[in-house]
């Protein structure tokens, strides 16, 4: 097990994947980057730098994008919660992405229902950064995309193999003789992908930041769980912690334990070694080791803490 000093990962060491999946070099989609910062994600790519490879029951990774950037139409069979850590975000789902879509702003948190073709843009006006949570070791498997992004992507010289890996003919790389290309989902097949109305999505899936940072006033706030403001069971449960909820008295863990600030300056402690989180951070603590974490200057301060469960990761719970 890596030690907790190789378990933190600045938002300024992070190593990006431009190549990570079949969409790279699609136009509108060519300029955004991957991160896996705990896991081994979803990429299809061998280019992907996984920054901390312990095994702890769910995946931290990140999507940056530049400007009217987006992430094609795609679908998960584990949790693929997001939230916002630096820029303003359109989300979008449906087979075509025209089933519903909303704004997301700095701190917002999004899970996203699992079997969903789902997208997202960054509708800023500078680079913008969200970070995400995916349900398993594995994390579910693989990424399932709609028809119409490999049929788009193989235009642009990239295939997609039917063993989940990416070959780029502009670099000369075709199909090994055992590969098949990547069968593209028949109608029949499509039916299995509901058209999700947004009334169904805002308030029962979505969790704003303000409200977090409102109902986290004296008391860390359940964000996603099975009593959670969002309820499902996907293998973690994520609460939220302010200046006033915050974990200061050291607790060791049970589970896998990740810290990620929203917002502000944040001291965690680990077994007695000490240093300072904030914005596009993480650090993970693994079960045995006792920490705390408060903020650690005046202002504004929110972070996000997810917990691993024995809940097993797979589609979105329904209580």
């Amino acid at each position: 097990m890596s030690t907790i000093q190789q378990r933190i990962v600045r938002y300024g060491e992070l190593q990006p994947c431009k190549t990570a999946f079949i969409d790279a070099h699609t136009p509108g989609s060519d300029q955004k980057e991957n991160f896996t910062i705990v896991g081994g994600g979803v990429s299809e790519s061998p280019d992907q730098h996984v920054h901390i490879t312990d095994k702890i029951g769910f995946n931290i990774g990140a999507a940056g994008q530049p400007p009217k950037c987006r992430n094609s139409l795609h679908s998960h069979t584990t949790a693929e919660v997001f939230f916002v850590a630096k820029g303003r975000w359109r989300f979008f789902w449906g087979r075509y992405g025209t089933a519903g879509e909303f704004i997301a702003e700095e701190g917002d948190i999004f899970n996203i229902p699992t079997g969903i073709f789902r997208g997202f843009e960054n509708v800023g006006d500078d680079y913008g950064m969200i970070m995400s949570i995916l349900g398993g070791d594995d994390a579910g498997g693989g990424v399932t995309w709609a028809p119409q992004v490999i049929e788009d992507a193989q235009a642009h010289g990239l295939m997609l193999g039917d063993n989940g890996v990416l070959y780029d003919s502009k670099k000369g790389q075709e199909l090994p003789h055992n590969v098949r290309p990547m069968p593209l989902l028949t109608e029949e097949d499509l039916k299995a992908f509901p058209e999700v109305p947004v009334d169904a999505v805002i308030g029962k899936y979505v969790a704003r930041y303000w409200d977090l940072m409102a109902l986290a006033a004296d008391k860390p706030a359940l964000v996603i769980g099975e009593t959670g403001i969002i309820k499902d069971k996907p293998g973690f449960e994520v609460d939220f912690l302010t200046r006033g909820s915050a974990a200061d008295d050291a607790v060791t863990a049970d589970k896998p334990v990740v810290l990620m600030p929203a917002s502000g300056h944040w001291r965690i402690t680990v077994d007695g070694y000490e240093t300072t989180l904030c914005n596009g951070d993480t650090a993970v603590v693994m079960p045995g080791e006792t920490y705390s974490v408060a903020p650690s200057m005046t202002g504004q301060a929110g972070l996000y803490r997810i917990t691993a469960t024995d809940d097993p990761a797979g589609a979105t719970w329904a209580g």
